[in-house]
């Protein structure tokens, strides 16, 4: 089995190494699809870590839906047989974008443009300096604007996400990306997220999205355990609901 690499090798969290170990052999199927991992007792002594870093390896390795746990225990995933890794939750979120609809109903790009004042200097950005920015639009068979979001990138989850990296060049629109993991490149990348999010319904005469009877509009800041701001979306899309704001790290 592959071992984590040792401690002078990168500075990257422990429980990213043990990923990483256990993720090469999942994907190289020295566990076997279906099979039940290791207890994390086993875990922690094989890699010389605590349980406490085995349960965030294994947490990841749930979000890549690779592994699946139930009662029983963990296994791998992937068989037509074994456990299978549930779709995706309201707990686990995942960034707005990418191909959940239709093609044909789902409209997305990525662009390299400076945000409004406000929002720059909250990315740590200077006044009219350009950044990585995402829109993500959902349409309805008849064409009606169902959801609209855009999604502002700072300068450092620009340069140290590799993910978005390779976008730093920019100047181009680059159509239908798909970042709904985002959140999971930033955990790869050892940021540890502090997510809160407003939600509020607007009033009736604000112009939005949907047929004007009901919308919600979220505001979403993304900060690294540092405090310093990575992402910020703005999302309106219609719906039926209340208003509230919560806040969790993860």
């Amino acid at each position: 089995m592959a071992e984590p690499e040792p401690e002078h090798a990168a500075v990257v969290p422990l429980y990213l190494r043990v990923a990483a170990a256990l993720r090469s052999d999942l994907t190289d199927r020295q566990i076997s699809p279906g099979s039940r991992l290791p207890s994390e007792r086993s875990l922690a002594h094989r890699y010389h870590v605590n349980r406490q870093t085995v349960r965030s390896a294994l947490q990841l390795l749930r979000e890549e839906r690779l592994v699946v746990t139930d009662r029983r225990g963990t296994f791998a995933a992937g068989t037509e047989h074994g456990p299978r890794v549930p779709a995706l939750t309201a707990h686990r979120q995942t960034f707005p974008g990418g191909t959940e609809a239709a093609d044909a109903l789902v409209r997305a790009s990525l662009a390299w443009e400076a945000p409004p004042a406000a929002t720059a200097g909250r990315l740590a950005l200077a006044p009219g300096e350009p950044t990585l920015v995402h829109r993500h639009v959902v349409l309805s068979p008849g064409g009606t604007s169902l959801q609209r979001s855009v999604s502002w990138f700072s300068r450092p989850a620009v340069a140290e996400i590799p993910q978005l990296a390779r976008y730093r060049r920019g100047g181009n629109t680059v159509p239908q990306p798909d970042l709904r993991l985002l959140y999971h490149w930033m955990h790869q990348a050892g940021l540890r997220l502090t997510r809160r999010e407003s939600i509020a319904v607007p009033p009736a005469s604000a112009t939005g999205v949907g047929d004007g009877t009901a919308r919600l509009v979220v505001h979403r800041v993304v900060c690294d355990q540092h405090g310093h701001a990575l992402e910020i979306t703005d999302i309106d899309f219609a719906a039926h609901g209340a208003a509230w704001t919560y806040e969790f790290s993860g």
